[in-house]
């Protein structure tokens, strides 16, 4: 299957949907899903980023709640985020 294809869901779009991730505590892991976010998010304006730090401070997770529009744009998304350095998981 091509990466451009759209495959089948259960979910229906357009939704609201949170993605979390989880990563180095940095401002190069905000910075990094924030341009991820305007990237692949129809109005970027819309999301709502949240960042809450791990009890030693070593990590941040962040949840991103968007309007996801179709299986194929959160592969995208989902593809871009796993490609920051800081980043250590994604849900």
């Amino acid at each position: 299957m091509s990466d451009e294809q759209e495959r089948e869901t259960l979910i229906e779009f357009p939704c609201r949907f949170p993605i979390k991730v989880m990563g180095d505590s940095h401002p190069e892991l905000m910075e990094a899903v924030e341009s991820c976010v305007k990237e692949h998010v129809d109005d970027p304006d819309d999301a709502v980023i949240q960042q809450r730090a791990s009890s030693g401070g070593r990590f941040v997770g962040i949840t991103v709640t968007f309007t996801a529009t179709s299986q194929l744009q959160l592969d995208r998304l989902y593809r871009a985020l796993g490609q920051c350095n800081r980043v250590r998981m994604i849900l």
